[in-house]
C-alpha cells in the first residue's frame, strides 16, 4: 500500500481514531446512555436504484459495526417514495449486500411496515399542538423560507388543533389532490438551521405503492420516517453520511416529541467521493435511460452489480473501504486505489493462463509438423495449493500482433526479422520473416526454434532479453473479449456547473472478437484469470457459454495507483 495514503489514513485515525467507534464504546460503557444493551444498527436504503460503491461504505460500516459489538444490523427498505422504487431494486439490493459477505437474519424490514404507526404518530404531533395542515405550495414555502436575518413564515402555522386534525384525515382518505396541502412539524421558524424551519412531514402522493397498493395516498417524508423506524425496530445506533448532519436535530426533535419505544443516537460519517465516475442514483439512472451503457450491471458501472460483472471481488471492495477509513470530513479517493485493492486480491487468486487478444500467426518452419507436446507450468506462482497444469505446443501458435515488428523501434525486444525471443514456458525462437496481404498487413510470422531450449532452458548460457505469450493454434478457444476504461473523460464530471453527459468516454469499451485463450478455459470452473502481459479478466456469466466464453477485463497489470 503506498505510503502517503497508509499515513493518510493514520492521521485519519489519529483525529476519528474511528469515532464511530469511539461513541459506540461510550454509550455502552458503565452509565452511558445504552449501557447493558446490545449495539443495533440498521441500514436503510431507498429502493430506487442499484446500490453503488458508496453504498458499499455503509453497508461496510453499518454491518461490520453490528459485528465489532456482537450485535445486530437490519435491514430496511426506505419505501417512502412510491414514484420511483419498484421490487426489482429490493431484489437487487438483497443480492449485493449477501454477495458482499453481510446477512440480516430474520431482520428485513419495510418503511412501509410502519404506516399506520407514522400516521397515528402525525396525529399525536397535532394534538400536542406540535403540527400543522400546510397549504402553501412548493414555490411559496421557498418565497416563506425567509434567510439568516428574517424568519420563514406560514400563514396556517396557527391553524386549530381541530381543523389540522380534520383536514389531515381527509388527506389520508384521498379528498385532495396532489400539493394541495402537506403536513409540517412545528419547530423553529427563526432557526439558523433552515432544516428546522418547520420541515414538511407527511405530502399528498396518488400513486400506487409496490407493497401496500392503493390503500395510502399520503406517505411521510425520510426526516420523519427515519426515526420513527429506528425507534421502532430498537435501532441504538443510526449511522448516516454527512449530509444528514443538519437534519439530526429533526431526528432528534421527533423522537423526543412523540412516544417512541427507544432513543436512537444518531451518528453521521463522510460519504464515500471516488473520481472519474459518478455516485448518483438519479445521475446512474439516466446513463441507463439514455443508452449510454447497456444496464444497471454494465461493467463501466460503479454500482455493485456492475463491479461484480467487471470482475471486482468482495475482498477487494471491503478491503478499499476498511482502508479508506472512516472520517468525519468528505473527501475525493482515486479509483486508481480501488484497481489497487483488486490487484492485490487477483494477484493471489486469479488463475494464470495465456490469451492472445490481437492474434496473428506465428509458423515455427524447423520444427517437425503433425507433433505435439507438452509443457507444464504453474497455476498461480503466489498459490502454490492450485497446482499445475499441462499445455501444448506444436508448430504453428498464435502471438500478439504487437509483439512482432518488420521494422522495429529503438530497445524494441520482442519479434522481428533476426531477433530470437523466448516463447513462455516452451522455446527460444529466432524470427526469419513475415507474409503480408494484399493491403500490407502481417498474417503470418515466421520463426526457427532452437530445441536446446525447452523449457527455457540455454544451455550456451546465451541471454535473451524478450519473453512473449503465445496459443497453440492446434489447441484454443475463441473468445469475445471486453476491454473496459473509465466512463469518462473528465476525472470531475459531476462538479461545479458540469454536465456529466458532456464527458462520456468514447472508448470506454473496446470489444475485440477471435481472440485466442487456451482451451483449458473449457475445462475449468475459475471465474478470475490473468492472461499473462495482459491484465486481470473475468468470465462474463451473463454473456458467456463454454464454446464462446466473454471476458471482461477487470483491471489493467500495471498498478496506476500512483506513489507520491
Amino acid at each position: 500500500m503506498d505510503k502517503e495514503l497508509m499515513k493518510n489514513n493514520d492521521d485519519r485515525e489519529a483525529v476519528s481514531g474511528n469515532f464511530i467507534h469511539s461513541f459506540i464504546d461510550e454509550d455502552i460503557a458503565k452509565g452511558g446512555r445504552y449501557e447493558g444493551k446490545t449495539v443495533h444498527t440498521r441500514f436503510p436504503p431507498e429502493p430506487n436504484g442499484y446500490l453503488h460503491i458508496g453504498h458499499a461504505k455503509a453497508v461496510c460500516i453499518n454491518f461490520a459495526t453490528a459485528e465489532k459489538y456482537n450485535g445486530f444490523c437490519n435491514l430496511r427498505m426506505d419505501d417512502t417514495n412510491p414514484s420511483k422504487e419498484d421490487v426489482e431494486y429490493v431484489d437487487a439490493i438483497e443480492e449485493d449486500i449477501h454477495w458482499l459477505g453481510f446477512d440480516w437474519g430474520d431482520r428485513f424490514y419495510y418503511a412501509s411496515d410502519y404506516f399506520e404507526q407514522m400516521y397515528e404518530y402525525a396525529v399525536e404531533l397535532i394534538k400536542k399542538g406540535l403540527a400543522y395542515v400546510c397549504e402553501l405550495n412548493a414555490d411559496q414555502m421557498r418565497e416563506y423560507r425567509g434567510d439568516l436575518k428574517t424568519p420563514a413564515r406560514s400563514p396556517y402555522r396557527d391553524r386549530p388543533i381541530e381543523e389540522s386534525l380534520d383536514l389531515f384525515e381527509r388527506m389520508k382518505n384521498g379528498e385532495f389532490e396532489n400539493g394541495a396541502y402537506t403536513l409540517r412539524a412545528k419547530m423553529d421558524l427563526a432557526s439558523g438551521n433552515f432544516a428546522m424551519r418547520d420541515p414538511v412531514i407527511y405530502r399528498i402522493n396518488h400513486t400506487a405503492h409496490h407493497r401496500t397498493g392503493d390503500k395510502w395516498c399520503i406517505y411521510p417524508m425520510y426526516d420523519f420516517a427515519h426515526p420513527i423506524e429506528d425507534a421502532i425496530e430498537g435501532i441504538t445506533h443510526s449511522l448516516c453520511t454527512l449530509e444528514f448532519e443538519s437534519h439530526r436535530p429533526i431526528y432528534d426533535w421527533v423522537i423526543d416529541n412523540i412516544s417512541a419505544p427507544a432513543k436512537p443516537r444518531q451518528i453521521e460519517f463522510a460519504r464515500l467521493g471516488i473520481n472519474n465516475t459518478v455516485v448518483s442514483k438519479r445521475r446512474l439512472r439516466a446513463l441507463v435511460e439514455e443508452g449510454i451503457v447497456a444496464a444497471w450491471d454494465d461493467p463501466r458501472m460503479p454500482t455493485i452489480c456492475g463491479l461484480r460483472r467487471r470482475g471486482y471481488t468482495p475482498k477487494a471492495i471491503r478491503s478499499f473501504c476498511e482502508q479508506v477509513g472512516v472520517a468525519k470530513v468528505n473527501s475525493t479517493i482515486e479509483y486508481s486505489f480501488l484497481e489497487h485493492c483488486l490487484r492485490d486480491d487477483l494477484n493471489n487468486t486469479a488463475q494464470r493462463i495465456m490469451a492472445v487478444l490481437r492474434p496473428i500467426k506465428l509458423v515455427i518452419t524447423n520444427y517437425p509438423e503433425g507433433k505435439t507436446e507438452e509443457f507444464t507450468v504453474e497455476n498461480n506462482p503466489n498459490c502454490p495449493e492450485d497446482g499445475s497444469r499441462s499445455i501444448t505446443f506444436s508448430r504453428e501458435c498464435y502471438i500478439e500482433a504487437e509483439d512482432f515488428l518488420e521494422v522495429p523501434f529503438k530497445k524494441y525486444q520482442r519479434l522481428y526479422p533476426g531477433n530470437e525471443v523466448r516463447l513462455k514456458s516452451a522455446y527460444i525462437v529466432k524470427c526469419t520473416g513475415c507474409e503480408k496481404d494484399e493491403n500490407g498487413n502481417v498474417t503470418t510470422v515466421f520463426a526457427e526454434y532452437d530445441p536446446a531450449t525447452r523449457g527455457g532452458d540455454t544451455p550456451d548460457g546465451r541471454k535473451v532479453r524478450g519473453t512473449i505469450h503465445w496459443v497453440d493454434a492446434g489447441n484454443y478457444v475463441d473468445a469475445e473479449v471486453r476491454l473496459y476504461d473509465n466512463l469518462f473523460t473528465d476525472p470531475e464530471p459531476d462538479t461545479g456547473d458540469k454536465n456529466f453527459m458532456d464527458y462520456i468516454n468514447p472508448e470506454s469499451l473496446v470489444v475485440l472478437k477471435n481472440c485466442k485463450v487456451e482451451a483449458f478455459i473449457k475445462e475449468t470452473d475459475k471465474q478470475y484469470f490473468q492472461f499473462m502481459r495482459t491484465g486481470y479478466f473475468c468470465l462474463d456469466n451473463k454473456d458467456s457459454s463454454k464454446d464462446s466464453p466473454v471476458f471482461n477485463r477487470s483491471v489493467s497489470l500495471k498498478d496506476g495507483f500512483k506513489k507520491k
